[in-house]
């Protein structure tokens, strides 16, 4: 049981990574270049608009740091622990961030930066959804902390430590899952502009409704061993 967790936990987890590289090449080509799966340009973006006094761009970006947020509280209301265990609302978690994504791709479509505010509520769901597995830090929207994890991994190592290859190979599937997901997002912009976001929404979708099947066949071959 615990190696088909562990299965399903690098698949999803290099989905998560697909489907958030995909939005962030979206928002860095459509967004005015600004990346929307996390917060940390965003943050230096609206300092430099309270030095220039730039109002109306520094309360944009308040309110997409305070959708992200929303989007954080509203995963913690649904699954509350960050480690992952099988059994929790992660579909219903993934189906609400596919539905936003879609109404992000609407208000874009329509020249409206209310699109902005649902497709960072989106990213900052998905980002506090899964966070530790087996003591492994799982991170799917954004890669910094990926990337020093394995240069403290193989400085480590350096120093006569054993290294991790199980957690190293994980971290690897997640920055490949995301580059995939930017080359996705970059190609589909191109040809369909904010359109492109339909591929993130109903991807998301379609990992809810697999892990509600994964769940219901799981409960059906419990009720066989009872």
């Amino acid at each position: 049981m615990i190696n088909k967790i562990s299965q399903w936990v690098k698949l999803g987890g290099f989905s998560l990574a697909l489907l958030a590289g995909c939005v962030n090449a979206i928002g860095l080509l459509g967004f005015s270049h600004q990346a929307v799966s996390h917060v940390t340009g965003t943050v230096s973006l609206l300092s430099l608009a309270i030095i220039n006094q730039d109002l109306s761009v520094a309360s944009h970006l308040f309110f997409i740091l305070v959708s992200f947020t929303l989007g954080s509280i509203l995963s913690g209301v649904l699954i509350a622990n960050n480690a992952f265990k099988v059994g929790k609302r992660y579909g219903f978690a993934l189906f609400i961030e596919g539905a936003f994504i879609y109404l992000a791709m609407h208000y874009l479509n329509n020249s409206s930066y209310v699109g902005h505010y649902w497709v960072s509520a989106a990213c900052g769901l998905q980002n506090a959804m899964i966070s530790t597995y087996s003591g492994a830090l799982i991170r799917t929207t954004h890669m910094t902390g990926l990337f020093t994890d394995i240069g403290v991994m193989i400085g480590s190592h350096f120093r006569g430590y054993p290294l991790d290859k199980k957690r190293l190979n994980l971290y690897l599937l997640l920055i490949i899952g995301f580059m995939f997901g930017g080359v996705i997002g970059s190609l589909t912009y191109n040809s369909y502009q904010f359109s492109a976001l339909l591929f993130p929404s109903l991807f998301s979708i379609c990992l809810a409704i697999i892990y509600w099947l994964y769940l219901y066949t799981l409960f059906r071959a419990k009720k066989r061993s009872v």
